[in-house]
């Protein structure tokens, strides 16, 4: 078992990240998928990730997600760990309960938008609040009328998913995550699964959430004029580490190495 005595049992002081890996390793087997991840997230930074596939971007966020456990290592979450606990002076792997608490802090967007196919898009959206919160059905129902607003669904609140196209599900999804009034958002391939034609309704509600509401906001994308456009800073991953880092206009206008200009040609050649 790794000794964690090297990690802080809570991170304190002025601009504390919302989001820190310190250290993250993830392997299955001799694969290694994280190697040694550091990164800092600041409070209401959207950071872009980008990289080819099987270079450990999705799985930063399913870490993040608590969907896996890590291998060593650990995240913070506004200070506090998430993938460990104290106990007895020193920080231990989380406890299933330890985990759930701390999760209602996340909110997540798949690519495949996982809508209750037997619950409207309002009850889709009032159920985590209703039944993890503990809000009043009216309190949830006030809350989920304001976000089915403003993604635009708010006509559509008593259609079934069935009744949905892709790009209106994936709005549905986004207000669905934001009722839980996450202090982190994560997006992962929102707009892989849909149509070209509604890729533009799920990017302009992403927009909307990163003018105007103080969200941090971790995004895996392939679309490189959408990160470019709506990022703080973008990390180029590769082989499970974070090759290159940097402002939008710096990454993509300037790269400097050379595995970042690889891709950045591949993906411009394949447009």
């Amino acid at each position: 078992m790794e000794n964690m005595s090297a990690y802080p049992q809570e991170i304190s002081g002025e601009n504390i990240p919302m989001v820190k890996f310190a250290k993250v390793r993830k392997a299955y087997g001799d694969l290694v998928v994280l190697d040694d991840l550091d990164l800092d997230v600041a409070a209401g930074e959207m950071v872009s990730i980008i990289g080819p596939s099987g270079s450990g971007k999705t799985t930063v966020l399913r870490m993040l997600m608590t969907l896996e456990r890590i291998n060593s290592g650990c995240i913070y979450v506004d200070g506090k760990p998430l993938t460990h606990m104290p106990a007895n002076g020193a920080l231990v792997p989380a406890s299933e309960r330890h985990l759930r608490k701390r999760r209602i802090d996340i909110g997540m967007c798949f690519q495949h938008f996982n809508l209750f196919p037997h619950m409207t898009a309002l009850e889709n959206c009032m159920e985590g609040p209703v039944q993890v919160l503990g809000l009043s059905k009216a309190e949830a129902r006030d809350r989920t009328e304001e976000l089915l607003e403003m993604v635009g669904m708010i006509a559509k609140m008593d259609q079934h998913p069935s009744r949905l196209s892709g790009g209106q599900q994936q709005r549905v999804a986004i207000a669905r995550a934001l009722a839980m009034r996450p202090k982190v958002m994560l997006f992962d391939e929102v707009t892989s699964a849909l149509d070209p034609e509604v890729i533009g309704e799920v990017t302009n509600v992403i927009r909307q959430l990163v003018s105007e509401h103080n969200l941090t906001m971790l995004m895996v994308t392939h679309q490189m004029g959408f990160a470019r456009d709506i990022s703080d800073r973008v990390c180029f991953f590769y082989d499970g580490k974070i090759e290159e880092q940097g402002p939008p206009a710096e990454l993509f206008g300037n790269p400097k190495k050379e595995r970042t200009q690889q891709f950045l040609s591949a993906v411009k050649e394949a447009v």
